[in-house]
């Protein structure tokens, strides 16, 4: 029999006109061949299949269906364990491909979609997304979408954020239930840091004690679902996918304030107005009859203080919001405790006045760092400061620190000199007459100008 190469050859040649002679000479073969396959024309060969050899695992089949059948969880390892014992010599592999092949399928369970009244229940959770903003070309940045789901009435709130810290859920939650304008009853979260700590030795949710603070403020209960089951709130996780596809994939965006404009524009058009796949209700209409039932939100607005532990550099630096913040701090590096408010940004650009609590003993490796006044700072807190009451201990160290990554200009925090100014104090020293060296040196340890070195005889 020909190849399917050899065949095409032939009808080639003999559509350029050689003879059946020629076309047999030139291949190899004999004339009635050539014949033949100029008659029949161009088909796909035909080649017969091969008879099924007998597996070393097929004399034991029966003994495997027969088990399987009686115990359909029973593993391929154990399997392949009892038919060694009757004599089987093959490998583990061949059993197990054997074994899921024969291995009676399980019906899928059913799940059971658990609905909560009007204004008891609302989810929360992150996803995450990768963008490109327009103007950052070619940077790829990460962002995450907070998400605040209503359990009644599936409305939708969510803000694109940079973080996923402490301070960004509690502001993320102040936003969503002031945009909703009520509190549910409970709020239903997963295993995360920010909401849940752990549990404690008799199992019980440890919960965040910040988070807690913000839940007795508006009145609701937090609840943790039961871990590595995102089914647990399904109302919150399904709508990602549909935020993802329906509004984020192929959109355009300059920055993250665009980019959250465009979300909020797209809720209040497209996803809360649309009539729900489940509910087959319109969204913004199921809300209006569960806003009734939510809790009437507090007079008073939310203010906190977060306590956050920071580790000064040797430079006075301490990170606030992913920014260096210049303090002094005397006694060198360490790790200090902050204090910030979650209502207020972080990389805000107003001057603050703190207060450094000395290191409780001599090679401590923490202190404390507390929050006095916002800018513009007042005389008053400054010289409340600078000169604490007799009632006020322990004795405190003043410093404004600008949340920015520059320094501020602040007489009370003077910068350190750099090397070259004091390099030419340095120098212009030395050119004064009577002064040794040690006295033109500056006082600035880590300034000190490499020494001339004289050559030797």
């Amino acid at each position: 029999m020909l190849k399917l190469g050899e065949l095409v050859m032939i009808l080639d040649l003999h559509r350029q006109g050689l003879s059946v002679s020629a076309i047999a000479r030139q291949l190899g073969v004999d004339r009635k061949t050539v014949r033949a396959y100029i008659a029949k024309g161009l088909e796909p060969p035909v080649y017969k299949k091969r008879a099924v050899r007998p597996g070393i695992v097929d004399h034991f089949e029966a003994y495997l269906r027969e088990r399987l059948a009686a115990y359909p969880a029973l593993t391929a390892v154990r399997l392949w364990r009892e038919l060694k014992e009757r004599g089987f010599v093959g490998g583990y592999s061949i059993v197990r491909d054997r074994v899921r092949e024969l291995r009676p399928a399980q019906p899928a369970a059913f799940q059971v979609r658990f609905e909560t009244p009007a204004g008891e229940q609302a989810q929360v959770d992150f996803a995450r997304f990768e963008v490109q903003f327009v103007d950052e070309p070619g940077v790829k940045r990460i962002v995450w979408l907070f998400s605040m789901v209503l359990g009644y009435s599936r409305l939708i709130w969510a803000r694109f954020v940079v973080h996923q810290d402490l301070q960004t859920v509690l502001r993320c939650h102040i936003a969503a239930l002031e945009a909703i304008g009520g509190a549910p009853r409970e709020i239903l979260y997963d295993r995360m840091k920010t909401a849940v700590l752990g549990q404690d030795a008799e199992g019980l949710v440890v919960y965040n004690r910040a988070l807690v603070d913000l839940a007795r403020h508006y009145g609701f209960q937090p609840r943790a679902c039961r871990p590595y089951r995102p089914k647990t709130k399904g109302k919150v996780e399904r709508p990602f996918r549909y935020i993802r596809e329906d509004f984020f994939l192929g959109g355009v965006f300059r920055n993250l304030d665009d980019l959250n404009g465009q979300l909020r524009h797209w809720l209040d058009t497209v996803a809360n107005p649309r009539v729900h796949a489940t509910t087959h209700r319109v969204v913004n209409e199921a809300f209006a009859e569960e806003k009734a039932a939510l809790q009437a939100l507090p007079s008073a607005p939310y203010r906190a203080v977060l306590h956050l532990e920071r580790r000064a550099s040797h430079e006075g630096m301490v990170s606030v919001g992913g920014n260096p913040t210049a303090c002094l701090i005397r006694g060198g590096g360490g790790s200090s405790t902050s204090t910030s408010s979650p209502t207020k940004s972080a990389s805000s650009r107003a001057a603050c006045w703190w207060q450094v609590m000395p290191r409780s003993k001599v090679g401590a490796r923490s202190g404390s760092i507390r929050h006095i006044a916002s800018s513009p700072a007042s005389a008053d807190a400054v010289q409340a400061v600078q000169n604490p009451s007799p009632s006020r201990a322990p004795v405190t160290t003043p410093f404004v620190a600008r949340l920015t990554s520059t320094r501020p200009s602040v007489a009370a925090w003077q910068p350190r000199r750099s090397y070259d100014e004091c390099f030419l104090r340095h120098r212009a020293r030395q050119d004064q007459p009577g002064q040794s060296e040690d006295a033109a040196r500056p006082g600035n340890p880590r300034c000190h100008p490499a020494r001339p070195r004289t050559r030797r005889n």
